[in-house]
């Protein structure tokens, strides 16, 4: 009997393609000398339109996946306003930042890069951090994420850096992480990421929420004022909440218990009328200064320290509206870096070059149609006029028989907006050079702003890198990969590098010789493209660093504290706490052992919001334990000691009032319990007015590192 088994297998071999040991080629077959560098004219030049390997390259990758977003697919948004509080005309002519207090609609959208649409919030990953503004001159898009680098320096490499974070491709594994051997390989040999990875694996990649996350615009801009005059520009969201993170453990255990944890988070705090805030900053460098810094402003994977450049704020933006339609405006709204009005424009940074092609070829295949400006949320409020036609789901009714400028029979309408009437008109930039494929000799320094950063952490922030660093690499099940990643990690700092391969039961390898740097053709692989490391004019900044930045006013507004009951709490203390938590704009939630309600010492009844079976201490910043009885049923309970256990794991403020101290007995780190841990807050006398005061101040801290192991001590 014949055996048909492995035909099907045998069918598909026709299709099967395998790069090992040949050229790397175009679709068309043309084999090419550099895959790492777009066409450009001269070394810092603008990327060319007639580069047929970038477009043919990002043409393909934009339309890889149907119809979520290649990358930030996971994410959500709200409405709001920007308004102007320090304007700058002498700066830009952009209307919307002319007028102290004039207020601007905007959308923004928070999102993870990695992950598909059904993935957890609380990944380890780059966070987005898009507005749109609507403006009277046109829609204007500040497309940024919450760290002020990236990985790469050209938009070429693109491609390559998101086919390696994303599911491997022979078994769609691990979604929505980083952790991984592709990522790590690929990072492994391009340098000029390791900036980039300092920031991935602080705490930066785990916000608490989109609330408590700052927002850059990651490339030099250029800002032009009425006389044509420009100076150079970096755009910075400041959030009024502060920075705060979610310590690793904690994020693996939300993404379980509730893996909506951001998205809910927002939604919950606008409606509640805590609406989030950010101030927008600008750091402004004369043209002058282009070339006067250690660093390359063009280079999209380094910073301008705030110390050289402070940070001066312009305005600020509130969130006070949720989407009525998740999809309709949240889903289907569309950035795009090249939306830009009056006053703002591009540089010559290659990555931003690649992406204001990218988003547009993006949107035709996201959204399905030329027409996705029509989208209501897409919509400028400004007026639209032009000779575009046609095209899928077009909604725009046009009225005559014109539809080509120039004309006569239209009477020459639409007609060009001169510069004085609104018309856009880019910086009149000198550009002489030759088309090339190379990067400036000023993009070379990989190491030293991933130095400058990790300095400028505490102990307990170098000490999560640490972790984070042993965790992702734990991962990875190729030694040669971790082997050149401890290399390169020892280009950052030796101790960072040797306390990595601890965890990894390896030894860090001697460097020989500099790393190789893979952003360069073959020809050039012994030339002037070497990694090299710059002495940095700023040896630590504070800026950088999420705990040497606390609010101005330490806030709990919007924060989530876990009451727990049971029949015989003392219906005082509860109430007491939760109106001393309201009035600083917080919130007590009720667990208890079963929903509906639990009986107070004088028989009244308090309304159950979570049961520990619906609950975790990880959905909570603070745990508040109110005097009372049933107290040693509670301490019978595996369930509340995991509560309790994991809040201290978690560094998070526990409360024991009264009686319930007793209780904290019972818990693994009671033999822990220092008289300096501040984060642990102990009435024993029951004075609650004083108990609520010093609980709520210990909140405003956030949290409790020093209750850690720190490996940087």
């Amino acid at each position: 009997m014949k055996n048909f088994q492995d035909e099907k297998q045998r069918d598909l071999l026709i299709n099967k393609s395998d790069g090992t040991n040949k050229f790397l080629t175009t679709d068309q077959g043309v084999r090419i000398n550099d895959d790492n560098n777009s066409l450009k004219a001269g070394e810092r030049g603008p990327s060319l339109l007639e580069d047929f390997i970038l477009r043919e390259k990002i043409t393909h990758f934009d339309h890889e996946r149907i119809p979520e977003r290649i990358v930030h697919a996971r994410g959500s948004g709200a409405h709001g306003f920007f308004e102007v509080t320090n304007p700058i005309p002498e700066l830009t002519k952009a209307g919307f930042l002319q007028e102290k207090g004039l207020k601007t609609p905007v959308f923004t959208r928070f999102s993870t890069v990695a992950g598909s649409r059904g993935s957890t919030d609380l990944a380890r990953d780059v966070r987005g951090f898009s507005v749109k503004f609507y403006t009277q001159e046109g829609i204007y898009d500040l497309v940024g994420n919450n760290v002020p680098v990236f990985f790469i320096q050209d938009a070429s490499k693109f491609p390559d850096l998101i086919h390696a974070v994303k599911p491997e491709p022979h078994n769609e594994i691990p979604q929505a992480a980083s952790a991984h051997d592709t990522f790590w390989d690929f990072i492994s040999l391009m340098p000029e990421s390791m900036h980039m990875i300092m920031w991935a694996m602080s705490d930066r990649a785990i916000p608490r929420s989109y609330r408590m996350m700052e927002g850059f615009g990651v490339h030099t801009f250029r800002l032009i004022n009425e006389a044509g005059e420009s100076v150079f520009v970096k755009f910075h969201w400041k959030p009024k909440l502060g920075t705060h993170a979610v310590a690793w453990d904690e994020a693996q255990k939300i993404s379980g218990k509730n893996p909506d944890f951001h998205r809910q988070d927002l939604w919950e705090a606008i409606e509640a009328g805590n609406f989030p805030e950010w101030d927008l900053g600008v750091q402004i460098i004369p043209s002058e200064d282009e070339n006067k810094y250690e660093f390359d402003l063009l280079d999209p994977t380094k910073l301008v320290p705030e110390e050289l450049v402070p940070v001066t704020i312009i305005g600020r933006m509130v969130l006070n509206k949720n989407p009525d339609n998740f999809f309709a405006e949240t889903e289907q709204i569309a950035f795009h870096p090249g939306h830009v009005v009056p006053g703002i424009d591009f540089t010559n940074d290659p990555l931003l070059q690649g992406r204001l092609f990218s988003y547009t070829d993006t949107q035709l295949s996201r959204l399905g149609s030329p027409n996705f400006h029509e989208i209501p949320i897409n919509r400028s409020v400004a007026p639209v006029h032009n000779n575009q036609r046609d095209g899928h789901m077009r909604q725009e009714i046009n009225t005559g028989r014109v539809s080509y400028h120039p004309n006569s029979l239209g009477g020459g309408c639409p007609y060009q907006a001169k510069i004085a009437e609104g018309g856009f008109a880019s910086f009149n930039e000198r550009i002489d050079a030759h088309k090339i494929r190379e990067r400036s000799e000023s993009f070379n320094d990989h190491f030293g702003q991933a130095k400058l950063f990790f300095n400028s952490q505490t102990p307990a922030e170098k000490s999560h890198i640490v972790k984070a660093l042993r965790f992702e690499l734990g991962k990875v099940e190729t030694t040669a990969i971790r082997l050149r990643m401890l290399g390169l990690l020892s280009q950052v700092d030796q101790e960072l590098a040797e306390k990595v391969a601890i965890g990894l039961g390896a030894t860090v390898p001697p460097v020989l010789e500099k790393p190789l740097n893979h952003g360069v053709s073959p020809e050039n692989e012994n030339g002037k493209q070497e990694s090299t490391t710059m002495e940095q004019s700023v040896k630590s900044s504070d800026a950088l660093s999420m705990l040497k930045n606390p609010v101005n006013s330490p806030t709990i507004a919007s924060r989530k504290v876990a009451i727990i009951c049971a029949d015989g709490v003392s219906e005082a203390a509860v109430s007491n706490m939760k109106k001393a938590l309201l009035q600083d704009d917080a919130k007590g939630c009720i667990v208890a052992p079963h929903l509906g309600a639990v009986i107070s010492d004088t028989d009244g009844e308090i309304h159950v919001d979570f049961s520990f079976l619906t609950a975790s201490s990880v959905l909570f910043d603070a745990v508040y334990i109110p005097d009372g009885l049933g107290l040693t049923v509670l301490a019978e309970s595996d369930e509340v000691n995991e509560f309790l256990n994991d809040a201290y794991k978690h560094c998070k403020v526990i409360g024991a009032d009264g009686k319930a101290v007793s209780l904290l007995s019972a818990a693994n780190f009671a033999s822990k319990i220092t008289n300096d841990d501040q984060g642990l807050i102990v009435s024993k006398e029951a004075a609650r007015e004083k108990f609520a005061k010093d609980f709520i101040q210990a909140m405003g801290k956030h949290r409790f590192w020093e209750r850690e192991p720190n490996l940087y001590n």
